[in-house]
């Protein structure tokens, strides 16, 4: 019993999971904060989490190479998970930057509000650190409790509530799917580490002449499937990108879907190794239909945050083109365009932040005509995150969707590249509508009411370099990307 003890002890190895819990401590502090906070008071407390957020940053940078194993090999910090932990603290920094003001403008200034944030990014990088199923399945939980909660943020907006409640029943039925999926591996290989399941169909039964370890890869990839909002399991999310606080609309478009993406590619491809043609052959229908679906049904979206919530499920159709490929230049551009995808995406939220009223019904097409006149800034600033998020170059965008593609074709997906092309001529049409309403269309109103505060204004001066630095030079952040694959 004693050399049980003192082997846990051993093996716990604090240093997998530093980034997080230093994240965690921050977390608990801001609520400390709030509590002694005058009321109504959040300036402060979204500066400390962006402090907080800055610190991990620096100690995920110095994890680099570093492939510390802990708590017996359920957790790992390594090149892949460091990469994502760089996505999520980007996410996150770019979310609270642009939610100051806004929260204090539709009377909602709660600190609380930021340490959920935290806390939502540490069951982020527990997910892309996790090694075990279960370590994954705790990661997912914390992450998605925390929305819940942002989600249905505005408590007396009936939209919002609407948004909480279809994000708590969407979180629910993909859990149920996911802890079924968990329990028929493990009742098949008597493990749940990622390796344990992987060597365990390497030295035995194939998966495929078990149908219990096939149906819980279905069910497992399923639960993935709900998190990355990947038709047809996409329902009720426009709902809730919709409903929710933008800044909070576009975390959940960028950081937890990179999360969902981190755990998928991790599982897939060491786990579910041995079933790697039939499982990409299933990812390739599914690549296609989440492409189809987001862009087709965004044309006909007059709400542009609703055309950017159908648009991200498009974007999550593009990304599994690369798990499809299964391959280095694939997996890694997924990375990549994970990445590109959270300045691009936010970028153009940040702009929606600014040009919203207290309860954003002016948030439509015909609520920006003349935008781009009146406020010629940010009227440039949405135009290179729409060309981003449509893949022209020399953007992130474009950058990000050639390394999808080329993976495809280097895994001989001919046909996979060329629908994903056409898929992004096809989202031209909806990107350049809104930039048509920007600058062709007589002004409406005179944009009053548009306040350029410094922390929304330098989360959009910030996207826009991101955007453009991945875009010109996306070679360097390309190679650390490969470096990440495992």
């Amino acid at each position: 019993m004693e050399n049980l003890v003192q082997d846990a002890i051993q093996n716990v190895n604090m240093a997998t999971i530093m980034p997080s819990f230093v994240l965690v401590l921050f977390g608990m502090a801001v609520m400390m904060v709030t509590v002694f906070s005058p009321k109504g008071k959040t300036a402060h407390i979204s500066w400390v989490s962006i402090a907080g957020l800055v610190i991990t940053g620096f100690i995920v940078f110095g994890g680099w190479n570093a492939n510390e194993v802990g708590f017996h090999g359920s957790v790992v910090l390594d090149n892949f998970a460091t990469f994502f932990n760089m996505t999520f603290i980007v996410a996150a920094i770019l979310t609270i930057l642009m939610s100051d003001d806004y929260i204090q403008r539709e009377g909602y200034p709660l600190g609380e509000y930021y340490a959920l944030i935290l806390f939502t990014t540490a069951g982020a990088m527990w997910m892309a650190s996790g090694t075990d199923l279960l370590t994954i399945f705790l990661g997912l939980e914390v992450l998605s409790v925390s929305l819940y909660v942002l989600a249905g943020l505005f408590r007396n907006q009936l939209r919002s509530n609407e948004a909480g409640l279809k994000y708590f029943f969407l979180g629910a039925f993909s859990t149920g799917f996911l802890l079924y999926g968990v329990a028929l591996l493990f009742g098949v290989t008597g493990t749940t580490n990622l390796q344990g399941i992987a060597d365990a169909f390497a030295s035995g039964e194939t998966m495929l002449d078990n149908s219990m370890a096939v149906a819980g890869m279905i069910l497992l990839g399923t639960g993935f499937l709900f998190k990355i909002a990947a038709a047809p399991f996409h329902m009720w999310t426009p709902d809730v990108y919709q409903g929710a606080p933008t800044p909070i609309t576009a975390f959940m478009s960028a950081g937890p879907k990179a999360a969902a993406f981190a755990a998928f590619v991790r599982v897939f491809s060491v786990s579910l190794e041995s079933m790697q043609v039939e499982w990409t052959s299933m990812l390739w229908i599914l690549a296609v239909l989440t492409m189809i679906v987001g862009n087709v049904i965004a044309i006909y979206q007059d709400n542009i945050k609703r055309m950017l919530a159908y648009s991200s499920i498009a974007h999550a159709g593009y990304a599994m083109v690369g798990m499809a490929a299964a391959n280095e230049v694939g997996l890694s551009g997924i990375l990549f365009y994970m990445l590109a995808y959270t300045f691009m995406n936010m970028g153009a939220f940040a702009v929606l932040v600014l040009a919203g009223k207290k309860g954003e019904e002016n948030l439509t097409l015909e609520g920006f005509s003349g935008f781009g006149y009146r406020r010629p800034f940010l009227g440039v600033a949405m135009t290179i995150f729409l060309f981003s998020l449509m893949g022209i170059p020399p953007t992130a965008g474009f950058a990000g969707k050639f390394y999808i593609f080329a993976g495809a074709l280097k895994a001989d997906l001919v046909w996979l590249a060329v629908i994903g092309v056409l898929n992004s001529a096809v989202s031209l049409y909806y990107y350049l509508r809104v930039m048509v309403y920007m600058y062709f269309r007589d002004p409406s109103e005179d944009f009053g009411w548009v306040k350029m505060n410094v922390a929304t204004t330098a989360s959009i001066i910030l996207a826009i370099v991101g955007v453009l630095l991945l875009g010109i030079l996306p070679g360097p952040v390309m190679e650390l990307a490969k470096l990440s694959l495992f």
